[in-house]
């Protein structure tokens, strides 16, 4: 496979993957939705992909180094700004929002910068864990809040019966 088709591949690749994610939060109308992930695993990919092949052709002098670690260093430092915009916290109700979503955007990246490495397998099933664990967790998290709900009207219940 010619290599420009190969970093297009990557880049589509990272840029599904990113949408999948994506399309999770906005279903779930969280602060990132479809277009940031798409956006964040896509870029991500394109930093790795230029940060290890985009300087090839330059000739290095005795005194310089070359560390394609260093963008994708970056990235991660990035996304970071991007995660805090849309971390939210409510003082009246003392609640911290968007921590899910900032985490998500982050993981985002890392499957951004592993499809720009070429590492499908390892971005795809990330992807999935990332995916299982938002929907997994939800349906966990829902079920424990409705037990506990039970539990608790039971309890009301039982305080009546014994009053009278």
């Amino acid at each position: 496979m010619d290599i420009t088709w190969e970093f297009i591949l990557r880049i589509f690749v990272a840029a599904m993957l990113g949408g999948a994610i994506g399309l999770e939060r906005e279903y779930r109308a969280k602060e990132a939705g479809l277009r940031t992930h798409f956006l964040v695993a896509l870029g991500s990919a394109l930093f790795m992909i230029v940060s290890a092949y985009g300087f090839s052709g330059i000739e290095l002098g005795e005194e310089q180094r070359w560390d394609i670690a260093r963008i994708a260093a970056q990235v991660v430092t990035g996304i970071g700004f991007i995660g805090a915009g849309t971390i939210i916290f409510n003082k009246s109700e003392n609640i911290i929002r968007g921590l899910t979503t900032a985490a998500g955007v982050w993981v985002t990246a890392a499957i951004g910068l592993a499809c720009g490495g070429g590492m499908y397998i390892l971005a795809i099933v990330s992807t999935a864990l990332v995916l299982i664990g938002l929907e997994a967790f939800n349906l966990l998290i829902r079920w424990l809040t409705k037990r506990r709900k039970r539990k608790l009207e039971e309890q009301i219940k039982n305080n009546r019966l014994e009053k009278k």
